[in-house]
């Protein structure tokens, strides 16, 4: 007899669920992506570069985002996941909102470290939840419609900013006219960050399924979440190496780790100049690399099934390169737009937002669909599916860069948003797939760790920095500046595009794997002591 405390699979509960996340993944990104609408007017009025920008929307969010998500997704795997969500996103709609307030490159900055540290609470406990209410059949489906609702609001988000920021201006010309002395960009950040606070009071309504539902399983481990939350937060410190058989010999390892990432901090800033960019990334690289030594002692189950499995080793490797491209061109899209076809912020954010919406919504939703349908004729279809996606945005993107009329480069554009966001649903259903469900927010959350850390904290800030260094190079040739700004990133875009070949290499090894890692994931965790 079914017992009505307990939801449904696929049932209302997870339908009102799903929607709710999906908006609130919206909001997530319209908070996240509002800001590449905005980069020219940032540049102009806090005189920053264009690696500046790179590092805004990349690394000043990711390193954050990455290293709280860790124990945001062990919170997730112990606590109630709605709960979370939405303090989680209460939190990052009011940084966003102070965002506008910024007046310096730093103040800004130190915004967006908080918006990173709000985000980092919603994905992994997402994942998670929709994971429980949905059969694994569906699962890839299910987490590609969760997943639209970033590209739906990338585009509400360039769309939105562009449109505030243009009116603005042009209704305040001068800025000591305007209420309370507010550009059009600080009123755009404003204005997006008030509506989530008021989401996070819905999203409270959503009903917390069991743990393992999806699967017939009874959670037998339970956990106080507070404590094993700051046990992973310990964790990212050398602290928790103390804890460790053979602390000693763990903790030499840990020292030279740490000189090693000092002295390429310390390298990278004297070659580029960028401190604020390597201190972040080295204090993230150090402290991921932390958490990862300490799994081995605090759960010994949860490092050998992430870190031995090597066909999840090889996608967790693999999946940042993506990003790495998609980040970058999304940080400067707009900024491509504006500079070489010679667009307003408002007709970019109308045309491009419409753009990003919906072929994102139609490669993300038709990539899991088709991800699950080649998983039922083959054991590897879902990576196939992530490996063709990588070749077409390469193709695809070549495509809209290059194109020498405003019209045919969106059209390009269309199809690169199909292409480009393809993957994610099947690499995401894969990640929590290899995983037990006790460990899927964490999971989740060293994999979104991955993307940000190898993609968001690099692609934008890397490709910036490229099209800083040949701009330079242009004028210094004679060009005129703006046609120098506007083919440096032009050129920077394109060259982005070669990392594409790393993951198709690794995903093409990691095929031979992935049967046998999934056959033995249950039996391998009772091996390890996993009451299951």
């Amino acid at each position: 007899m079914n017992n009505p405390s307990i939801p449904e699979v696929g049932g209302r509960s997870a339908k009102f669920a799903l929607i709710l996340l999906v908006i609130v993944y919206v909001f997530n990104f319209i908070d996240r992506q509002i800001l590449t609408i905005l980069a020219e007017d940032l540049k102009a009025d806090l005189n920053i570069s264009d690696s500046d920008i790179g590092f805004l929307y990349g690394t000043a969010f990711a390193v954050f985002y990455s290293v709280v998500g860790i124990p945001m997704g062990k919170l997730a795997d112990t606590w109630n996941r709605k709960n979370l969500i939405s303090l989680g996103l209460a939190f990052w709609s009011l940084m966003t909102f102070l965002s506008g307030t910024a007046k310096s490159f730093l103040s800004l900055s130190i915004y967006r470290f908080g918006v990173g540290i709000g985000e980092s609470s919603a994905s992994p406990a997402s994942y998670s939840l929709l994971s429980d209410y949905f059969s694994p059949k569906v699962r890839a489906t299910v987490l590609s419609i969760y997943a639209s609702g970033l590209y739906i609001g990338s585009g509400i988000g360039i769309f939105i900013g562009g449109l505030i920021v243009d009116n603005w201006n042009e209704a305040f010309p001068i800025i000591s006219e305007a209420p309370f002395g507010l550009k059009g960009w600080q009123v755009a950040f404003m204005a997006v960050g008030l509506p989530g606070i008021l989401l996070a009071l819905i999203t409270w309504q959503i009903k917390e399924p069991p743990r393992g539902l999806s699967e017939g399983l009874t959670e037998t481990k339970k956990e106080n979440p507070l404590k094993a939350a700051f046990g992973e937060l310990v964790g990212l410190t050398p602290v928790g190496l103390l804890q460790a058989e053979n602390a000693q010999k763990e903790l030499i390892r840990n020292f030279a780790l740490l000189i090693f990432v000092l002295s390429g901090a310390y390298w990278l800033i004297q070659t580029t100049g960028d401190y604020l960019q390597w201190i972040a990334f080295g204090i993230g690289f150090y402290i991921v690399c932390n958490w990862i030594q300490g799994l081995r002692i605090r759960d010994k189950v949860a490092f050998e099934l992430m870190f031995k499995s090597k066909a999840l080793l090889l996608g967790l490797l693999a999946f940042p390169f993506i990003t790495f491209v998609t980040y970058a061109l999304g940080a400067f899209g707009p900024a491509f737009y504006i500079r070489n076809f010679g667009m307003t912020a408002s007709e970019v954010g109308v045309i491009y937002g419409l753009i990003t919406a919906f072929g994102s919504m139609v490669g993300v939703i038709g990539g899991g669909f088709v991800g699950d349908k080649l998983r039922e004729k083959y054991v590897n279809g879902k990576l196939y599916l992530i490996m063709a996606s990588a070749l077409g945005t390469a193709i695809t993107g070549l495509g809209f860069l290059y194109s020498p009329e405003v019209n045919v480069s969106f059209t390009w554009k269309f199809f690169y948003h199909v292409s480009s966001t393809a993957w994610l649903g099947c690499a995401a259903s894969t990640v929590t797939e290899l995983v037990l469900p006790r460990l899927r927010a964490v999971a989740s959350a060293f994999f979104i760790l991955m993307l940000s850390m190898g993609g968001l904290a690099l692609g934008p800030y890397l490709t910036g920095m490229l099209s800083d260094i040949y701009t330079i190079q242009f004028i210094s040739e004679g060009m005129n500046k703006s046609i120098a700004e506007a083919i440096g990133l032009k050129q920077a875009l394109a060259q982005s595009l070669i990392v594409l070949l790393v993951p198709m290499v690794l995903l093409g090894v990691a095929c031979r794997f992935l049967k046998k890692d999934e056959d033995n994931l249950f039996a391998k965790a009772r091996n390890l002591g996993e009451a299951i």
